[in-house]
């Protein structure tokens, strides 16, 4: 009734066809993991969106103005005085320590550091050439 080669064939599309549910399944179902991921951006998105108008709307000069006059007292906010504007003449000086000056290589033949001229040799290079 059946041949050998009939029951193969008819195994070979059975599997054909559970391969082919199968990968229809996991199709599905990354798409769904990918309309999910889509989802969530979007509403990320839009979160953002709302944050950028809320922050849009609290920093109003306006706005600012009113509140920084109703905290006054609070705050200790006054406003700027064109003399109260200073130059970089009016910033101290930092002070000169110990620490600083011997930190500092001194150069020339005093200097005694590992990274002075290789083979007690003059580094000044005068572009004359050698014969």
């Amino acid at each position: 009734m059946f041949r050998t080669s009939d029951i193969v064939l008819i195994a070979v599309m059975v599997s054909a066809a559970a391969l082919t549910y199968k990968t229809k399944r996991e199709a599905e179902e990354q798409l769904a993991a990918v309309q999910k991921i889509q989802a969530q951006i979007r509403y990320e998105e839009d979160t953002i969106d709302l944050l950028k108008a809320d922050w849009s709307l609290l920093t109003q000069p306006s706005r600012l103005q009113k509140l920084a006059d109703i905290y006054k007292s609070q705050l200790g906010l006054e406003p700027v005085g064109a003399r109260q504007i200073g130059g970089l003449d009016d910033i101290p000086v930092k002070p000169v320590t110990i620490e600083d000056l011997s930190s500092q290589r001194l150069g020339g033949m005093a200097d005694s550091s590992a990274n002075g001229p290789a083979d007690d040799k003059d580094p000044v290079v005068t572009g004359s050439t050698v014969q």
